[in-house]
């Protein structure tokens, strides 16, 4: 090997670890910096007629695995989805009461049947009839109208979270705009793009949250992005790519044709049923169906409780207008939707508790009821056993089995299904409720546990492979540092050489 062989073989690798050696420090200084992944410079062979002349570096690297880095952000757009959930159905299950301390439900409708148990045994007591089943009635109403409160407060929440978590897409659609232009105008001008794609990626995560995608990547650095539902979500840096409008939601409000709720659109085409996946997902199934499916589950089986009473002679239960809605016609469109929440005991029993004993309603045919007179005669009890026999129980007076409950053609639109099996009773639809419900909300925790498993494990398998590891990066120091002092001294030494050489000559 000639002197000026080794020269350029000692420069070149003198040239290069400076290079790396910035690049170390870069790293070392960026552990703590979001989104930011370990970098690498690479390096090639250099030869002249076939012979070696040394090395040349390459352009920084990232040491990042796209596949991994897809699956990641899945996983983050799952967990970020079921957090969601979970949180909005704990509201729910808080508001259903704990059932151990018989705060269900089903408690409360059994809790009102047995007040009426205990009125039967003196009738003619006014105080008990108030204090006993006017209690107990209150208290299972104030269930009903709180649960329907909530309901529909998660409603809204529900509706006005998909406006802030569009407007989060947006900011970073304009952003992911922003650096793939840039990305692609580097890579065509032969720049290192590395730090433009950890700042894109971390863009990409981001968004992750919010929504479902997968990302295309294409060799000139431009980006697709393909919604979950089908759509190609637009590359914006307008920061208007998708819009929605506020609304106040109310119990029959529903999104779709004839519908109250504005549509999502995507450049003004409606993409609402494109939606899924992440934040913006959720909240349009619970929005759409979760919520409005448990507010349809409570109107009917308040419904149910106010229509059983009144059959056997006693309107205890009304709206605020004193009348009760028929059970058998289609729940979408008719005075059920909203009953639970403007359920309340009737007016005139408030004020006429005997009314408790004597009843309000003529119930005509063969074992039909007519009301007390006032004064009350023997048959006080008469009442009350037709409540306890069949306002509560299976089957009707006339020895037929109640209607079924409506399990189907819920929601303000009639587009959605209870899971529920065949309750016979209202004590037994209403425990279903509760734990229905409850079941719903233990499910999402487990499916965030799961959700969050999964995303951290990820998150771990790319911490290790492509997050700076500063033991990693002092070792590379030391051995950047030694092979510097080794090309140094090469060149100190050929240097030398040629000095002697040309000391020779002379």
């Amino acid at each position: 090997m000639s002197l000026d062989t080794a020269l350029l073989i000692a420069r070149s690798g003198l040239l290069h670890t400076q290079r790396a050696l910035a690049n170390a420090a870069d790293n070392t200084a960026n552990v703590d910096t979001e989104g930011y992944t370990r970098k690498r410079i690479a390096t090639e062979a250099v030869a002249i007629d076939g012979k070696g002349t040394g090395i040349r570096s390459l352009g920084l690297s990232r040491d990042v695995d796209n596949a991994l880095v897809n699956e990641m952000n899945k996983r983050r757009s799952e967990a970020a989805a079921a957090e969601l959930r979970d949180s909005t159905l704990s509201l729910i299950n808080e508001a259903h009461g704990d059932p151990a301390k018989g705060e269900g439900l089903g408690d409360l409708v059994a809790k009102l049947r047995n007040s009426f148990i205990e009125l039967r045994f003196d009738p003619s007591l006014v105080v008990k009839q108030q204090a006993v089943v006017l209690n107990a009635s209150q208290n299972m109403i104030s269930r009903f109208n709180d649960l329907s409160r909530v309901v529909l407060e998660a409603r809204q929440a529900a509706h006005d979270g998909a406006i802030e978590e569009i407007k989060t897409i947006n900011q970073s659609l304009s952003e992911l705009a922003g650096l793939v232009r840039g990305i692609m105008e580097r890579s065509s001008a032969g720049q290192s793009t590395a730090d433009m794609e950890d700042k894109r990626d971390l863009a990409l995560a981001r968004l992750s949250e919010a929504i479902g995608f997968k990302p295309i990547r294409q060799s000139d650095g431009g980006l697709l992005l393909l919604g979950a539902g089908g759509a190609i979500i637009p590359l914006s840096e307008n920061g208007d790519a998708f819009t929605l409008e506020s609304t106040a939601l109310l119990p029959e409000s529903y999104y779709g044709s004839g519908g109250a709720i504005p549509p999502i659109t995507m450049n003004g085409v409606d993409v609402t049923r494109q939606i899924l996946g992440g934040r913006l997902g959720e909240y349009l199934v619970l929005r759409d169906q979760t919520l409005p499916r448990y507010q349809a589950e409570l109107d009917i089986g308040a419904v149910e409780i106010a229509h059983r009473f009144k059959q056997e002679g006693l309107k205890l239960f009304t709206d605020a207008t004193g009348g009760v809605p028929d059970p058998d016609l289609p729940y979408a469109g008719s005075t059920q939707i909203g009953f639970a929440a403007g359920i309340q005991i009737n007016a005139a029993v408030r004020s006429e508790v005997r009314l408790l004993r004597d009843g309000t309603e003529t119930i005509p045919g063969p074992g039909g009821f007519t009301p007390n007179p006032p004064g009350g005669p023997a048959g006080f009890t008469d009442l009350i056993d037709r409540i306890l026999d069949h306002s509560f129980g299976e089957r009707t007076s006339a020895g037929i089995s109640w209607g079924g409950f409506t399990m189907t053609g819920l929601g303000p639109d009639g587009s959605l299904s209870s899971p529920f099996g065949a309750p016979r009773t209202i004590e037994d639809y209403a425990a279903l409720i509760t734990s229905s419900h409850t079941a719903d909300s233990a499910a999402a925790g487990r499916v965030l546990a799961t959700a969050k498993q999964f995303s951290e494990g990820l998150e771990a398998r790319f911490t290790r492979q492509s997050r700076v590891d500063i033991d990693s990066e002092m070792a590379s120091l030391i051995q950047l540092q030694n092979a510097y002092a080794a090309n140094a001294r090469v060149i100190s030494t050929a240097q030398t050489m040629w000095d002697t050489l040309v000391g020779a000559v002379r």
